[in-house]
């Protein structure tokens, strides 16, 4: 004959409805302070993304001074619209385009003015003979697919962006790639950085504008 063997429940009690509350209430305190932690280091690490970026972008125009003497030229009028990807990228001049060294972007030549407003490229390659060659640099490497776009969906005409992406599409700085978040440049008159450049990018953290720019050291709060 077998006999069944019935656990013993001697010692053990169930949670009782106020122990269960003080477990849920400690929780919920947990949480209370946990999120917003979370969050704020969430907020700072955005914004020391686009300042790293900055930082990438504003040491390669000034190498790119060193060796030119002067600031890759800027759009007059349109500090969005420049054309900063193919001068630190550097291009070369074939069957009247214009394409970067890695021949990921190219641009008509008659476009570069309408476009970028100037009239070509300063950092170009350039024949001339062994003494007047010109090889154009590579002033900046290793960007990511997330630092750049282009200015239309399927075109080959890109622009230095942020990788914080523009969050209302309602209002995005190119129309025809919304979210697309591009440096801003001005370096015939800067206002805040005299007789050098101003770089800067907006971007939406923690429900304020933030402008991460090189005149100031921390991100300035737009209105």
């Amino acid at each position: 004959m077998k006999i069944a063997i019935i656990p013993s429940t001697v010692g053990r009690r169930a949670f009782t409805l106020v122990e269960m509350l003080v477990v849920i209430a400690v929780i919920a305190a947990l949480a209370a302070m946990i999120f917003p932690a979370a969050n704020r280091i969430k907020i700072y690490t955005t914004k020391q993304k686009a300042q790293t970026e900055l930082k990438l972008i504003a040491s390669a125009i000034t190498d790119y001074k060193h060796q030119y003497g002067h600031y890759p030229p800027d759009h007059s009028g349109n500090p969005i619209t420049n054309g900063l990807y193919f001068e630190l990228l550097g291009t070369v001049l074939t069957n009247a385009f214009f394409e970067t060294k890695n021949g990921d972007a190219r641009i008509a030549e008659a476009s570069v003015s309408s476009v970028f407003g100037q009239g070509g490229f300063v950092n170009c390659s350039k024949g001339g003979g062994d003494d007047n060659a010109q090889v154009a640099k590579k002033f900046l490497v290793e960007l990511k697919p997330t630092q750049y776009g282009e200015i239309a969906a399927g075109s080959s005409i890109r622009v230095l962006a942020c990788s914080v992406k523009w969050m209302d599409n309602n209002s995005s700085p190119i129309p025809t790639n919304p979210g697309l978040n591009p440096w801003r440049y001005v370096s015939s008159g800067a206002t805040n950085n005299p007789n050098e450049f101003d770089l800067w990018v907006d971007i939406v953290v923690g429900g304020q504008t933030n402008r991460i720019c090189n005149w100031n050291d921390k991100p300035l709060i737009v209105p």
